[in-house]
């Protein structure tokens, strides 16, 4: 195929499904690839190389557009680290607000389960109490 992949072989190297490729290239997330005579897909190198960004940046929680500013971004000459910081300085406070409400939620669940003894009703439970106390509020 001359370096170049089909919508099935470009899914299947990067382990996403046809649906998600689509998905980015409808949103304009992932340049739409050329077209083989017959009207299908033909991917190379360099949406390879895209859809990896875009994987990366969605397992480290950036937003859809959070990620399309960043690889517009990416494709400029000159500095760009200012500008990827203003992207990425407000997502590293929300993870460290996330982190924190996980710390917060680990300790309530560990106290309320050290707390349970295995033998106690359910409205005595203390799992069982601190959501349904959790609700309530």
């Amino acid at each position: 195929m001359n370096g170049q992949l089909s919508i099935g072989q470009f899914a299947r190297a990067r382990g996403v499904r046809l649906e998600t490729i689509r998905y980015y290239e409808r949103i304009g997330l992932m340049i739409s690839p050329p077209r083989t005579s017959g009207g299908h897909r033909v991917y190379e190198a360099e949406h390879l190389r895209r859809l990896a960004f875009i994987r990366r940046g969605r397992e480290l929680a950036f937003s859809l557009e959070d990620i399309r500013e960043l690889l517009v971004i990416a494709g400029q000459d000159g500095p760009v680290c200012g500008k990827v910081a203003k992207v990425a300085g407000p997502h590293l406070a929300n993870v460290r607000r996330k982190i924190a409400d996980l710390k917060r939620f680990e300790a309530m669940l560990a106290q309320a389960l050290s707390a349970c003894t295995g033998s106690m009703p359910a409205p005595e439970c203390p799992v069982l109490s601190m959501l349904a106390d959790e609700i309530a509020a």
